[in-house]
Protein backbone atom coordinates (compact mmCIF):
# COMPACT_ATOMS: atom_id res chain seq x y z
CA UNK A 1 0.00 0.00 0.00
CA UNK A 2 1.33 3.15 -0.83
CA UNK A 3 1.38 6.76 1.30
CA UNK A 4 -0.85 8.37 -0.40
CA UNK A 5 -3.59 5.19 0.37
CA UNK A 6 -3.76 3.76 -2.91
CA UNK A 7 -3.20 0.16 -3.63
CA UNK A 8 -0.27 -0.18 -6.36
CA UNK A 9 -1.07 -3.45 -7.33
CA UNK A 10 -4.68 -2.41 -7.94
CA UNK A 11 -3.67 0.51 -9.81
CA UNK A 12 -0.87 -1.59 -12.03
CA UNK A 13 -3.65 -3.65 -13.00
CA UNK A 14 -6.22 -1.46 -13.90
CA UNK A 15 -3.58 0.20 -15.85
CA UNK A 16 -2.63 -3.01 -18.02
CA UNK A 17 -5.96 -2.49 -19.96
CA UNK A 18 -5.19 0.91 -20.30
CA UNK A 19 -4.68 1.80 -24.22
CA UNK A 20 -3.00 4.29 -25.39
CA UNK A 21 -3.13 3.74 -28.68
CA UNK A 22 -6.63 5.23 -29.41
CA UNK A 23 -5.40 8.98 -29.28
CA UNK A 24 -2.93 8.50 -31.88
CA UNK A 25 -6.06 7.12 -34.19
CA UNK A 26 -7.82 10.36 -36.26
CA UNK A 27 -10.91 9.71 -33.71
CA UNK A 28 -9.32 10.02 -30.94
CA UNK A 29 -7.44 12.86 -31.77
CA UNK A 30 -10.66 14.58 -32.36
CA UNK A 31 -12.03 13.36 -28.98
CA UNK A 32 -8.94 15.12 -27.50
CA UNK A 33 -9.27 18.33 -29.78
CA UNK A 34 -13.15 18.13 -28.41
CA UNK A 35 -11.65 18.06 -24.64
CA UNK A 36 -9.47 20.84 -24.97
CA UNK A 37 -11.80 23.16 -26.77
CA UNK A 38 -14.81 22.47 -24.77
CA UNK A 39 -12.24 23.32 -21.39
CA UNK A 40 -11.08 26.74 -23.20
CA UNK A 41 -14.48 27.70 -24.26
CA UNK A 42 -16.20 26.68 -20.93
CA UNK A 43 -13.01 29.26 -19.71
CA UNK A 44 -14.12 32.12 -21.92
CA UNK A 45 -17.73 31.80 -21.35
CA UNK A 46 -17.39 31.58 -17.09
CA UNK A 47 -15.10 34.87 -17.84
CA UNK A 48 -18.35 37.14 -19.03
CA UNK A 49 -19.51 39.16 -16.93
CA UNK A 50 -23.48 38.67 -14.89
CA UNK A 51 -25.64 40.67 -17.03
CA UNK A 52 -24.97 37.72 -20.30
CA UNK A 53 -25.81 34.81 -17.91
CA UNK A 54 -28.56 33.45 -20.19
CA UNK A 55 -25.82 33.60 -22.90
CA UNK A 56 -22.62 32.18 -20.93
CA UNK A 57 -24.73 29.65 -19.10
CA UNK A 58 -25.76 27.81 -21.99
CA UNK A 59 -22.89 27.92 -23.96
CA UNK A 60 -21.06 26.66 -20.55
CA UNK A 61 -23.89 23.47 -20.07
CA UNK A 62 -23.21 22.79 -23.55
CA UNK A 63 -19.48 22.63 -23.29
CA UNK A 64 -19.30 20.87 -20.02
CA UNK A 65 -21.68 18.49 -21.03
CA UNK A 66 -19.65 17.67 -24.25
CA UNK A 67 -16.56 17.53 -22.16
CA UNK A 68 -18.00 14.66 -19.89
CA UNK A 69 -19.11 12.85 -22.49
CA UNK A 70 -17.02 12.47 -24.57
CA UNK A 71 -14.12 11.92 -21.63
CA UNK A 72 -16.50 9.15 -20.73
CA UNK A 73 -16.27 8.01 -24.49
CA UNK A 74 -12.70 8.16 -24.41
CA UNK A 75 -12.29 6.35 -21.34
CA UNK A 76 -14.09 3.82 -22.74
CA UNK A 77 -12.31 3.09 -26.05
CA UNK A 78 -8.99 3.27 -23.46
CA UNK A 79 -10.27 0.97 -21.70
CA UNK A 80 -11.92 -0.98 -23.77
CA UNK A 81 -14.88 -0.92 -22.59
CA UNK A 82 -17.31 -0.93 -25.51
CA UNK A 83 -15.78 -4.43 -25.96
CA UNK A 84 -17.86 -5.21 -22.85
CA UNK A 85 -21.24 -3.33 -23.51
CA UNK A 86 -22.40 -5.06 -27.22
CA UNK A 87 -25.74 -4.72 -26.06
CA UNK A 88 -25.14 -0.62 -27.28
CA UNK A 89 -24.83 0.07 -30.84
CA UNK A 90 -21.30 1.88 -30.45
CA UNK A 91 -21.56 3.47 -33.82
CA UNK A 92 -25.30 4.67 -34.12
CA UNK A 93 -24.97 6.05 -30.54
CA UNK A 94 -21.94 7.85 -31.15
CA UNK A 95 -23.42 8.97 -34.82
CA UNK A 96 -26.39 10.75 -33.08
CA UNK A 97 -23.96 12.00 -30.27
CA UNK A 98 -21.90 13.39 -31.89
CA UNK A 99 -24.25 15.18 -34.87
CA UNK A 100 -26.64 16.37 -31.28
CA UNK A 101 -23.41 17.78 -30.26
CA UNK A 102 -22.25 19.32 -33.58
CA UNK A 103 -25.48 21.35 -33.51
CA UNK A 104 -25.74 22.54 -30.41
CA UNK A 105 -22.17 23.77 -30.61
CA UNK A 106 -23.78 25.74 -33.50
CA UNK A 107 -26.63 27.16 -31.20
CA UNK A 108 -24.61 27.95 -28.68
CA UNK A 109 -21.80 29.51 -30.77
CA UNK A 110 -23.98 31.45 -32.08
CA UNK A 111 -25.59 33.03 -29.45
CA UNK A 112 -22.52 33.56 -27.94
CA UNK A 113 -21.60 35.52 -31.28
CA UNK A 114 -24.29 37.86 -30.34
CA UNK A 115 -23.53 39.31 -27.35
CA UNK A 116 -19.73 38.75 -28.83
CA UNK A 117 -20.27 42.59 -29.58
CA UNK A 118 -20.99 43.67 -26.01
CA UNK A 119 -18.59 41.19 -24.75
CA UNK A 120 -15.16 40.09 -25.44
CA UNK A 121 -15.02 36.84 -23.27
CA UNK A 122 -18.82 35.66 -25.71
CA UNK A 123 -16.69 36.66 -28.34
CA UNK A 124 -13.83 33.87 -27.53
CA UNK A 125 -16.65 31.36 -26.82
CA UNK A 126 -18.03 32.11 -29.69
CA UNK A 127 -15.04 31.30 -31.66
CA UNK A 128 -14.03 28.16 -29.72
CA UNK A 129 -18.61 27.41 -29.86
CA UNK A 130 -17.86 27.24 -33.77
CA UNK A 131 -14.31 24.71 -33.50
CA UNK A 132 -16.51 22.51 -31.57
CA UNK A 133 -19.22 22.91 -33.74
CA UNK A 134 -16.76 22.12 -36.44
CA UNK A 135 -14.65 19.01 -34.42
CA UNK A 136 -18.10 17.20 -33.32
CA UNK A 137 -19.07 17.70 -37.42
CA UNK A 138 -16.34 16.03 -38.45
CA UNK A 139 -16.45 13.42 -36.03
CA UNK A 140 -20.16 12.78 -37.07
CA UNK A 141 -18.81 12.63 -40.64
CA UNK A 142 -16.17 9.73 -40.09
CA UNK A 143 -18.96 7.67 -37.69
CA UNK A 144 -21.50 7.81 -40.40
CA UNK A 145 -18.60 6.43 -42.99
CA UNK A 146 -17.78 3.70 -40.72
CA UNK A 147 -21.77 2.67 -39.57
CA UNK A 148 -22.14 3.32 -43.55
CA UNK A 149 -19.24 0.89 -44.43
CA UNK A 150 -20.32 -1.41 -41.36
CA UNK A 151 -17.06 -1.35 -39.49
CA UNK A 152 -17.50 -1.81 -35.63
CA UNK A 153 -15.88 0.06 -33.04
CA UNK A 154 -14.74 -2.53 -30.98
CA UNK A 155 -12.98 -5.90 -30.90
CA UNK A 156 -10.77 -4.77 -34.38
CA UNK A 157 -7.70 -5.36 -31.86
CA UNK A 158 -5.76 -6.96 -29.43
CA UNK A 159 -6.27 -4.83 -25.94
CA UNK A 160 -2.97 -4.38 -24.04
CA UNK A 161 -1.48 -7.80 -22.01
CA UNK A 162 -3.86 -9.91 -24.20
CA UNK A 163 -2.14 -12.60 -27.05
CA UNK A 164 -3.64 -13.34 -30.07
CA UNK A 165 -4.47 -17.23 -28.09
CA UNK A 166 -6.68 -14.75 -25.62
CA UNK A 167 -8.46 -13.22 -28.13
CA UNK A 168 -10.33 -16.92 -29.50
CA UNK A 169 -13.36 -18.02 -27.96
CA UNK A 170 -14.24 -21.76 -28.30
CA UNK A 171 -17.53 -22.38 -30.29
CA UNK A 172 -20.65 -23.00 -28.39
CA UNK A 173 -22.68 -26.34 -28.46
CA UNK A 174 -24.07 -26.32 -32.22
CA UNK A 175 -21.66 -23.28 -33.61
CA UNK A 176 -18.87 -24.03 -36.16
CA UNK A 177 -15.60 -22.86 -34.53
CA UNK A 178 -15.73 -20.29 -37.96
CA UNK A 179 -18.67 -18.65 -36.65
CA UNK A 180 -18.14 -17.95 -33.29
CA UNK A 181 -17.03 -14.42 -32.12
CA UNK A 182 -13.21 -14.27 -32.17
CA UNK A 183 -13.24 -10.36 -31.42
CA UNK A 184 -14.55 -10.51 -28.33
CA UNK A 185 -11.74 -9.62 -26.01
CA UNK A 186 -11.19 -12.29 -22.99
CA UNK A 187 -10.05 -9.96 -20.41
Amino acid sequence: MAAAGIDVSKLAFLLQYFDTSYIRTPPGMLKIAQLVNALIGFICAEMASDRFDGASNWFSFVAMTGFWVTLLLLAFYMLHLLEKLLFIPWPQAELGYTALWSALYLIAGVVAALKGGEEEALAAAAFFGFVGMLLYGADAFLKYKAWRSGAVTHGTGVPPGATEMDMEVPAEEGMSPTSANTNYPAY
